[in-house]
């Protein structure tokens, strides 16, 4: 039994961390398209000029939820006031949604209500921006899938409340779920069936409309999924690298070499790269995560206070698996 708890805290660190180091490598590259020989390296750089391991929004933000998952209370009222002390620090790097969303009221519990407002006025609003910070989601309850599945919801909801937007949150915060858990042999598991093993989770309409999802994701070049500022083409963009990266009985070969495809793929490169390393991390465990990469990741909470590195990260993660 104590194997096991190690196995699955190694893993939930994983994901974590591993969001956070996807994040990190893209940041540089973020809204550019790549060529298949770059090298791509953390140098950091980018449209915000980031430090070389420095993570963006997408780790913030997936702080708020962190935060309040390792706190007494991790209602999504209290994330609610996480992303909105976030937002009132003034970060250079958030996007055009999320800001407008959070910008709208100081009150965490009007918050949902804000981004359903949000939604009215603009009906085909379904950003990443949910997505990306949903390596933390499945904490509130390893064992209970239906429980993983409504919170992703209404975290989901604090920002994003279009149906896509949630409904790629639930699915990818149960595939997490699952993948910490997995028993199958490092060649065996399987990237895609895990992820539709969330498909009943969804009402009728969402199961039919992701199952054809999911199955472009098995046949298109991972690159058909550019630009990815939608939480669709950014939710296969990630599945799709991490399904078409060859794993060659190395897992930390598959980890480093995914991220390095995903940030390939183009576009919102540290985005798509966050949310490959949070389902990778959480099938592979933060020990296969090269280290020079996870001594390298740091950033704020909230910006332009106390600097997080990785071991911040994993205290937090260790509070709220307690």
């Amino acid at each position: 039994m104590e194997t096991e708890r190690a196995l699955v805290i190694d893993r939930c660190l994983g994901s974590v961390i591993g969001a956070a180091v996807g994040d990190a490598l893209g940041a540089g590259y973020e809204f550019t398209n790549p060529d298949d020989d770059d090298q791509i390296e953390m140098r950091g750089g980018g449209v915000f000029d980031w430090a070389p391991g420095e993570w963006t929004d997408d780790t913030q933000m997936s702080l708020g939820v962190l935060k309040a998952l390792a706190s007494d209370d991790p209602s999504p009222a209290s994330v609610a006031a996480n992303f909105i002390e976030w937002y009132e620090s003034l970060p250079p790097d958030i996007g055009t949604q999320t800001r407008q969303v959070l910008g709208s009221t100081s009150n965490p519990e009007e918050l949902h209500v804000m981004a359903s407002a949000f939604l009215d006025a603009n009906p085909g609003a379904a950003g990443n921006g949910a997505l990306m910070r949903t390596s933390p989601v499945c904490l509130i309850d390893l064992e209970d899938r239906h429980k993983i599945a409504d919170y992703a919801t209404e975290i989901a909801s604090l920002t994003h409340a279009h149906k896509d937007s949630i409904n790629a949150c639930i699915l990818w915060s149960l595939a997490i779920q699952e993948a910490v858990h997995s028993s199958s042999s490092e060649t065996d598991f399987d990237w895609i069936g895990t992820v539709r093993n969330g498909l009943d989770y969804l009402d009728q309409n969402g199961k039919k409309r992701w199952e054809k999802l999911l199955d472009a994701t098995e046949i298109e070049n991972p690159k058909t999924f550019n630009p990815n500022g939608w939480v669709v083409t950014a939710f296969q963009a990630a599945l799709s690298v991490i399904q078409q990266t060859p794993i060659n009985d190395d897992p930390s070969r598959h980890f480093k070499e995914t991220l390095v495809n995903a940030v390939k793929i183009g576009d919102d490169t540290d985005t798509v790269a966050s949310i490959a390393g949070a389902f990778l991390g959480a099938r592979w465990g933060v020990t296969v995560i090269p280290l020079e990469w996870r001594k390298k990741i740091h950033g704020y909470r909230l910006y332009g206070f106390e600097i997080f590195a990785s071991t911040e990260l994993e205290d937090l993660v260790k509070l709220a698996i307690e």
